[in-house]
């Protein structure tokens, strides 16, 4: 595990953060009024949600927990982001929808969750988490131990097959790289800026201009395979999995395609490859003992 890569990225992730909330109008306002910044892929991979205990893993500012609070869950968010989880706590109380919000390294948070013998009845990550983990097998390891039995783990990502290719949509990375980093040193962007309205749906306005991160970031490339297998191999039975020729809402690529629902197409020229993915798994429940 590269934790001293996970510090610079924090320190990334603050600066980037900032930047992108300030495209965003009336956050607070639009969640208050019932909005939600959730995407039918992963809302119908969860299920019902009311009354369940669900964690957010690697969360951001809090925006997609707190819409999943407002489906009824008792949400609990993580995020390694100082400025994220300031400002997810300050769109809590300015929402009214009630949410706890926890900043942590994921490694550090679920560590300390299984020694607090905590249960969730789900977790949930979304759009940019894989790619931020350093130890795959330890993080399924570890979100397993916290789930009861029965309980569900549930993914939307990013397709690793869509991080093979430059802005231009050119083969320009690997596909099997094992979690080795790759170092981007001019930080997380101002994707928000780049994509506009479809990433504020609160509104969008212009914000801050041309955004220059000072902070270096480090991602971690993993293939499906190996996905699919830290999971299996922590336990966890795969349910469903769904590979989508579109990004929600974030524009990838230059000249992709906006089509209904904030969806995100690669450009006409180039032929579909699997942009996200989507899955679902549960913890198996006990076996019952018999006399």
């Amino acid at each position: 595990m590269r934790k001293e890569l996970h510090e610079a990225n924090r320190e990334s992730w603050n600066a980037a953060t900032a930047a992108h909330n300030t495209h965003k109008v009336d956050q607070a306002g639009f969640l208050h009024r019932g909005g939600s910044t959730l995407f039918p892929e992963e809302i119908g991979l969860l299920g019902d949600i009311s009354g369940k205990r669900l964690v957010h893993l690697q969360c951001n500012a809090g925006q997609d927990t707190l819409s999943l609070a407002q489906l009824g869950a008792l949400a609990t968010g993580v995020d390694i982001s100082d400025e994220a989880i300031a400002f997810a706590k300050k769109l809590s109380a300015e929402s009214g929808i009630q949410a706890d919000f926890h900043r942590a390294d994921v490694y550090d948070w679920l560590d300390a969750a299984r020694d607090r013998a905590e249960q969730f009845d789900i977790v949930f990550c979304s759009y940019g988490s894989i790619c931020w983990l350093s130890d795959l097998d330890r993080w399924a390891a570890s979100l397993a131990a916290i789930l009861t039995p029965g309980g569900r783990f549930v993914i939307v990502d990013f397709h690793p097959v869509s991080m093979m290719f430059n802005e231009r949509v050119e083969l320009t990375y690997p596909y099997f790289f094992e979690g080795k980093p790759l170092k981007w040193d001019e930080g997380v962007g101002d994707y928000v800026a780049a994509t506009g309205p479809a990433l504020a749906p609160s509104g969008f306005q212009q914000g801050l201009v041309d955004f220059k991160n000072p902070h270096v970031v480090y991602e971690f490339q993993w293939h499906i395979g190996a996905i699919l297998n830290s999971l299996l191999n922590a336990g966890l039975k795969i349910e469903q999995f769904h590979e989508y020729p579109y990004t929600n809402a974030v524009k990838f690529f230059e000249n992709m395609r906006e089509d209904k629902g904030r969806r995100m197409y690669p450009p006409d020229n180039i032929p579909s490859i699997p942009m996200m993915f989507g899955l679902a798994a549960t913890m198996p429940e006990l076996a019952s003992n018999r006399g």
